[in-house]
Order: C-alpha cells, then structure tokens, then sequence
C-alpha cells in the first residue's frame, strides 16, 4: 500500500508599496469564483484582511470549514493555513498589512507590549457577520475606501486606521480562551502542520546562523525526516525557503535604509556579500545593487518564482 500523499501548502509573498500601510486588492478584479482550479491551502508573510461583497461559499481556516456569505469580513494572520472556495462568482476585496511593523509604531521603545499585542492580534483566525461586529467592519470598509480614492492624506488616514483596527482585534480577541493560540493548535492538527513551528523559527532568526538541524528539532524530527516532509509540503526545501525570507528582509531593509550591501547581507542572514548577491539573483533575476537602483520594475519578481509554493495573487 502506497505511502498517503501529504497536501501541500502554498506559501504567497505580498509586498507592502513602498511609502504606504498596507496592501489593497480592491476593484472588479476580485469578481470571480473562488478556489477554481486549486486544491491546497496557502498562507502569507502578511496580515490578511477580506470583505465579501457580495457571494458566498467556504472558507478553510486550518482544519476549520466556516461558510461565508454577502456582508461578513475574515481576519487572517500570517502563516496561518486557509482557502476561499465558491461555486460562482463572488466579490472579495482584501488588504494585508505588516502587523509588527504597526504594534511598533504603536508601542515604539516596549519590546513586551511589542510581543504582547502581536501575540494576541496572531491568536487566532476570524470569519465574522458585518452586523454582529459593525465597528470593526466599518473601520475595514473605511480602511478599503480610502485605499481605493486616495484622497488628500490617505496615507496617513490609513495607517492610522489600521492602527485603531488593531486595538478593535486585541479588545476582542484577548479575552477568548475558547481557541488555542495559532501556533500551538497548528501544531496539533496533523502532517500538513508539522512544520509550523520551523516556518515561525525562520521568521523570528532568519538573520542568524540556521542549519536545517536546528529546523527539524524545533519540529521533533529528525533531520531526514524534516527535510522530506517539509519540501513535501511546501514544495521547497528548508534552506531555499530560509533564503527566501532572507531575500524578503533584504528588500525591506533596503527600501528603509541607506546600508551597504555588506551591512544588508549581515543583517539578513547572508554570510558575506558572493552569497547574497548569488541568492538574490536567483529569487530576483537582478543584483541587490540594480534592485535598489530600480526596485518598483523588480518589487513583484517574488511572486513568480516557484509558482507551486510562492504563487501571489
């Protein structure tokens, strides 16, 4: 009997523009049906935000199946397992937003209240009716439309409403005990999650020295076994996907900084500029030094690369 083949997870890479709050997937574009020609759950490097407009069907949130319909909203963390599938055409309009980068400006200089809030806002998945929650859902229409006109200050208008949507989730969820947290109820439901707690591993010490040991054991598994399972899943391996999330640092730290390429390369992971320059190449197609000279022609490479595990919307 033959071994039971593992689902697959895709993994989709969204890109903040730069200069903005959060990224919005907005207009008639998004009409469509949901979920047509896939079969895998995927998750992001972002906070997702949706709002149906008009539909309704399934949402997947990790081993949830939740029905959706016209008028409810869906709070998504990052790295966190899920699908949206309909049998005609829907209306969904989304954005994604960097949650640490808001709970800092939030608590600018609080490491812990940092950790705290992220910690609570990442607690769990949410598929919510507009009129059970109406604030919340006016403030994400609010965020949409102001994303969507881009009128005098809409820059500043969001970033500060994001700022209020995620006080409106930490009211909300830190209270709740009836779900266990993400990562430990990740962690419990089956093969497809068992390498959760690597992809939280690289996120927190991509910029430090990282074997794929050290992956397998904060997985519990042994090191064979890790690596199989996890190119099984994500279809990648470990370290290719580790690379990848350091190429990902590695733009933002450009975009933020004035660092030299060996400063860049140190803080992201890299052991010494030949290695970043090589691993960028390969996940952009350019060299850090034309990405930094022509970031907007390149900002969106990342998203065809291996479109079985990094497929972008």
């Amino acid at each position: 009997m033959g071994r039971k083949k593992r689902p697959t997870i895709e993994f989709r890479f969204y890109e903040i523009p730069q200069g903005q709050s959060c990224l919005a997937l907005l207009g008639e574009k998004w009409i469509r049906i949901y979920g047509e020609g896939e079969n895998s759950l995927h998750f992001h490097n972002l906070f997702e935000v949706g709002y149906c407009r008009y539909g309704n069907g399934e949402i997947v949130l990790d081993e949830r199946i939740c029905q959706y319909e016209t008028n409810m909203f869906s709070l998504i963390p990052p790295n966190y397992p899920h699908t949206t599938t309909s049998k005609e055409e829907n209306f969904w309009e989304y954005f994604f937003f960097d949650p640490e980068i808001v709970v800092q400006q939030i608590y600018p200089d609080n490491t812990p209240k940092q950790r705290e809030a992220i910690q609570i806002i990442n607690k769990r998945a949410d598929l919510l009716y507009a009129d059970e929650d109406q604030e919340m859902a006016e403030l994400i229409k609010r965020i949409m439309e102001e994303m969507r006109d881009k009128r005098s200050y809409y820059k500043e208008t969001t970033q500060n409403l994001i700022k209020a949507l995620v006080f409106l989730m930490m009211r909300k969820h830190k209270p709740m005990d009836a779900e266990k947290p993400v990562i430990t109820e990740m962690e419990s439901s089956g093969d497809m999650m068992t390498i959760k707690p690597a992809i939280e591993y690289i996120e927190e010490k991509y910029a430090e020295e990282i074997r794929a040991l050290d992956l397998a054991n904060a997985c519990n598994m042994s090191e064979t076994h890790f690596r199989r399972t996890f190119a099984e899943i994500i279809n990648m391996a470990p370290m290719d996907y580790l690379n990848l999330v350091r190429v990902q640092k590695a733009c933002d730290t450009m975009k933020k900084t004035d660092h030299s390429m060996e400063i860049v390369a140190v803080e992201c992971g890299f052991g010494n500029v030949s290695t970043f320059n090589r691993n960028f190449k390969k996940y952009l197609g350019t060299s850090p030094y034309q990405w930094k000279k022509n970031k907007d022609n390149y900002a969106n490479k990342l998203l065809d690369y291996n479109i079985h595990a990094l497929k972008g919307w």
